[in-house]
């Protein structure tokens, strides 16, 4: 992956366009998260249900932060813990995704705008780990793809952060790529 290509793939969001690209886990499409025909092309593309959910990724945790300035202590620390990481956080309104960008995927990081993102499958179908095992259909009609190889294949694991703050309770919406001990490591810290 090289900085030419992160920049054709900022252009393309900005533009509206639907893209492709490499995460830390699976493939997934993304497209500007305030763009409403983007987002109806992609759910349409991936046969997703408008009414499910996707989370806003930013390739960079501090710009995440700074975009979230009423983000209570408590869980602000908490992801200053979890992420960037194979992990998909539900906060109140939104869910919460930094990738971990190391060796070829490292020039995503300089993205500076977030994306709205979901894996770049049918709905229910297997997540691509590679650019190919993306569903032709989804290849064909989307405005750019990004490929970076293979990837590890599985998907972030989700977890529910919205009662944290208050409690220090949290639960796994999905499990995926890091597991549920790594999570209770850094999840209870804060909670001491």
């Amino acid at each position: 992956m090289t900085h030419e290509e992160v920049e054709v793939f900022e252009r393309c969001v900005a533009a509206g366009g639907v893209a492709i690209f490499p995460a830390d886990t699976v493939y997934g499409l993304a497209c500007d998260p305030d763009d409403e025909a983007a987002i109806a092309r992609m759910y349409a593309l991936k046969g997703r249900r408008p009414d499910k959910p996707s989370a806003v990724m930013y390739f960079d945790r501090d710009r995440a932060l700074s975009a979230l300035p009423d983000l209570p202590p408590k869980t602000r620390e908490a992801l200053t813990r979890l992420l960037p990481g194979a992990v998909t956080v539900v906060l109140p309104n939104l869910g919460l995704r930094v990738p971990l960008l190391t060796g070829r995927l490292r020039p995503l990081a300089s993205v500076k705008r977030p994306v709205l993102q979901t894996s770049a499958n049918h709905s229910g179908g297997p997540d691509p780990r590679r650019a190919q095992d993306v569903p032709t259909q989804i290849r064909e009609g989307a405005d750019l793809v990004l490929d970076a190889g293979e990837l590890p294949g599985t998907p972030s694991t989700v977890v529910d952060l919205r009662a944290y703050a208050e409690s220090g309770r949290w639960t796994v919406l999905r499990e995926g790529a890091v597991p549920a001990g790594a999570l209770e490591e850094a999840l209870s810290s804060g909670t001491r």
